[in-house]
């Protein structure tokens, strides 16, 4: 008996020794693929910020002078946005708006204007760097948002370069200007938006501003590097270091001005006044070689400047620096349309 159950256990055993030895399962792998952070686009370019990071800091808007005497000026070419405006006399001035690029050198820096407070309320608070002003414009401005840098308060920060006299020799960089307010890290919302999408729009060679004789603009589209180039009649606007300055887009932006009631100069030339918020008016947008005409509009103040097309749909602009031109209701911009080429199959005849 013992006999028998000692069989029953060796055939179990080898039962159990006979039966299939359990399935590994196949080790797994785990590809990590790395995340290429994008580059952070500055507000008021649409274009990738130097180093991939927009810097923390506000818009720097400064008045340079345009008066024929004043040129050739410097730093322009490193601004984000520029603002050319009506002033009196017939002549015009910038409000050169900086956030994203550091200009060594910008000037000459000319006195504030009150038109330049409708400018730059759409930014926040910008930092508003002039060279004194009348009365009344130095009290609207201390009541704006602006934030008033008056260089005759920070003669610290003014260069005098030589060759240039007063009162075109009151330069300063960019970084020193920064410097006055370097707590101050308020990145501006963008006021314009952007597409390398070229819109619908007729093509065109050359767009003419006849401010006046004193600024004949002229901007010429160059289909090499993609940039209207501006002109004052047929010379180059040339700066200071020998560059023409240039833009991805110039927006045409028709106002109504008036004069008055102060007298800006000995002369008798009275303030030019414009009203850029709670209105509209006709527009043209020019880039990539190619004119969008609709209206602008702005409800407040605070508000940015839209830009709509003939649908009412806002039109986006190249991403890269960008002209704001204000003119004049009674000033005729021109534009010369490009002949469009020939369409694929159709033939063309030269006559001798």
């Amino acid at each position: 008996m013992a006999a028998a159950t000692l069989a029953v256990g060796a055939l179990t055993l080898a039962a159990c020794s006979s039966s299939p030895a359990a399935v590994k399962k196949p080790k797994t792998t785990t590809t990590v693929v790395p995340v290429t952070a994008q580059p952070q686009l500055c507000p008021l370019t649409g274009q990738p910020a130097p180093g991939g990071v927009i810097p923390q800091r506000p818009a720097l808007a400064i008045k340079v002078d345009n008066y024929s005497a004043a040129r050739p000026q410097s730093g322009l070419d490193r601004a984000d946005i520029i603002f050319e405006e009506p002033v009196e006399g017939g002549i015009t001035r910038y409000v050169a708006v900086f956030q994203c690029q550091n200009a060594p050198m910008v000037g000459p820096i000319r006195s504030a204007r009150n038109i330049d407070i409708g400018i730059l309320t759409q930014f926040g608070q910008p930092l508003l760097v002039h060279v004194g002003g009348i009365n009344p414009v130095i009290a609207n401005i201390a009541a704006s948002p602006l934030i008033n840098l008056d260089l005759g308060n920070y003669g610290l920060v003014i260069v005098h370069p030589p060759g240039r006299y007063a009162p075109f020799d009151t330069y300063a960089s960019t970084t020193a200007l920064w410097g006055l307010r370097a707590d101050d890290q308020t990145v501006p919302a963008p006021i314009f938006t952007y597409s390398s999408t070229v819109p619908t729009g007729t093509a065109v060679t050359s767009v003419v501003i006849p401010f006046s004789g004193d600024a004949p603009v002229v901007w010429l589209y160059n289909p090499t590097n993609k940039l209207f180039m501006r002109y004052y009649g047929p010379e180059p606007d040339l700066l200071n270091n020998g560059h023409q300055n240039a833009a991805a887009n110039v927006i045409v932006q028709t106002v109504d001005v008036t004069y008055g009631p102060w007298l800006e100069n000995a002369e008798g030339g009275l303030e030019v006044q414009a009203q850029l918020s709670g209105t509209n008016g006709p527009l043209k947008v020019f880039r990539d070689g190619v004119e969008i005409d609709g209206i602008w509009q702005r409800s407040g103040a605070a508000d940015p400047t839209q830009l709509l097309d003939s649908g009412g749909h806002p039109i986006a602009l190249q991403p890269g620096p960008t002209w704001v031109e204000l003119v004049p209701s009674t000033v005729n911009v021109t534009v010369a349309t490009a002949t469009p080429p020939p369409s694929p199959g159709s033939s063309t005849t030269a006559s001798g």
